[in-house]
């Protein structure tokens, strides 16, 4: 699962308001806001942990030579170094630290669910905002169909039409001009 920053306050609403709706967490409507700030906060540090080990891959592979088409094996490796989630383990540490939050928060009145129900339906949250990347990619793909593959214009093509669809699904917001 990718968490993309815009949609951050998305889930933190999702999760609590749902959790409330099933009568797994009481939170009291004043308290929600606030409540819903200390599940931003968690994905936002995992967000910026995310970015920061990103720049450390680029970083190493550039300084060791590493060719591109290793990216995926220097992140994971370096992501395993670093104890930091990828892929399906981000949904499972997210479900943990929120789950952790519910229990310490002051703007969380009460946790009924047991630990492994809890669990589950955040999990179920989580997944409900999964952004299917290879469909991007293959949409991305379809607009720049007539370029060739392999290219040094391709690969810049493909970032280019790769964004425009990622702000077209709102999973990036365009820059703000002045």
């Amino acid at each position: 699962m990718k968490i993309y920053r815009v949609k951050v306050p998305e889930i933190a609403h999702e999760v609590i308001e749902q959790l409330t709706v099933q009568e797994a967490l009481e939170v009291t409507v004043q308290n929600r806001p606030e409540a819903e700030l200390d599940l931003v906060a968690i994905m936002e540090e995992y967000v910026r942990r995310d970015m920061s080990l990103r720049e450390s891959v680029r970083e190493h592979m550039s300084n060791h030579s590493v060719p591109y088409d290793q990216y995926g094996r220097v992140r994971a490796q370096m992501a395993e170094e670093w104890r930091h989630p990828t892929g399906d383990d981000v949904e499972r540490f997210l479900a943990r630290q929120f789950m952790e939050i519910f229990m310490m928060s002051r703007f969380v009145e009460e946790v009924y669910a047991e630990d492994k129900e809890l669990y589950k339906m955040v999990v179920g949250i989580l997944r409900t905002f999964h952004v299917d990347e290879r469909a991007l990619r293959d949409e991305a793909r379809e607009q720049i169909r007539n370029i060739p593959e392999g290219t040094v214009d391709y690969e810049i093509a493909l970032s280019k039409a790769l964004r425009e669809v990622k702000k077209r699904h709102g999973l990036i917001q365009a820059p703000i001009r002045t």
